[in-house]
């Protein structure tokens, strides 16, 4: 009896040492997939790195370069500025003349300045006139355009020029066979589109008893109770010309860009405006540079007048809203 349960004991003892032989052979094969797991980790770990450090790089390198482009941006502006001023500084000896019949010049463009401008101006030139080069401006027109191109002289001097501006500004247009004959210097793109802004307020500066004159070349000169100041922005003008109102601004009722007329261009014009929310004065005036920017990148010459005139039309109108306060003269 005694050997039989002997014999069954070690038989339970076998199994088990069995049993724990297959579960460490298990383990075995667990701990290898698990090693192999662990090395895969550990380069998935090391390309992760990798990668994060490339970022970080590529962020440094973002970050630098978001530093630089407001400087860039002022640099861009002011080299825009002067390539305009550049512009307009070759552009000195050029005169335009307007309303000269087509054709009526012959081949010889220079020689028929030469003998008119003697005969409508009376003016005598010593040395004699001398230019460089007089053209048509644009392609010919066609059949039934009655409008006749402007002819544009370069002259070989430039006080001969001015002689003659000033002699057009003095008289005004020149009469040649029931033609009116006028003449103006030749400045750039975005020159000309701030004169005539400048000019679009005349009416206004005229309501409000302002002296004024425009110099050359987009310059606004003005005096109010013996005070003189200058602009060189038309937006600035029209926003000093409200401070001298009696009344405060109204933005409530500036018209949507799409919806500008011509008869925008006009301070005093008397039609309704279409109305709109209440808008922060600041932001209608950034709105106003940022549409005179990109009015300079597209061929769309009447958009900057009609920025100016927005803010010159809006005083006389819709007073029942709560008024804002007048924005302070520029300084």
């Amino acid at each position: 009896m005694v050997d039989t349960s002997q014999g069954a004991t070690m038989n339970c003892i076998l199994q088990e040492i069995s049993a724990v032989g297959r579960r460490l052979q298990r383990m075995d094969s667990i701990m290898v997939s698990l090693t192999e797991d662990t090395k895969s980790m550990r380069l998935d770990i090391v390309g992760f790195q990798s990668w994060m450090t490339a970022l970080e790089q590529r962020l440094t390198t973002v970050e630098t370069q978001a530093t630089l482009v407001p400087d860039s941006d002022q640099e861009l502006l002011y080299l825009c500025s002067k390539v305009i001023d550049l512009e307009d500084r070759s552009r000195r000896d050029n005169v335009r003349f307007l309303c000269f019949p087509e054709n009526i010049e012959g081949a010889d463009v220079q020689s028929f300045l030469k003998t008119t401008l003697l005969q409508v101006t009376g003016l005598t030139f010593n040395p004699p006139l001398e230019f460089q080069r007089a053209h048509r401006l644009g392609p010919r027109r066609r059949n039934g355009d009655n409008h006749p191109r402007s002819i544009i002289a370069c002259f070989l001097r430039h006080m001969q020029a001015l002689q003659l501006l000033q002699k057009a500004r003095m008289q005004g247009p020149f009469c040649m066979k029931d033609h009116q004959i006028r003449m103006t210097a030749d400045f750039s793109k975005e020159t000309s589109e701030r004169r005539k802004a400048f000019l679009a307020l005349r009416p206004r500066l005229r309501q409000l008893e302002v002296k004024f004159g425009l110099f050359e070349p987009a310059r606004m000169w003005i005096t109010k109770n013996n005070v003189s100041k200058d602009f060189y922005d038309p937006i600035d003008l029209s926003l000093y010309l409200y401070s001298l109102l009696d009344r405060p601004m109204n933005t409530a009722t500036l018209p949507q860009p799409q919806t500008w007329t011509t008869a925008a261009l006009n301070p005093l014009s008397t039609e309704p405006a279409l109305k709109r929310p209440d808008r922060d004065p600041s932001e209608v005036l950034n709105r106003s540079r940022d549409l005179e920017r990109l009015s300079k990148n597209h061929d769309d010459r009447g958009q900057v007048l009609h920025v100016v005139a927005m803010h010159t039309q809006v005083a006389d109108r819709d007073k029942s809203r709560s008024p804002l306060k007048p924005p302070a003269a520029p300084k």
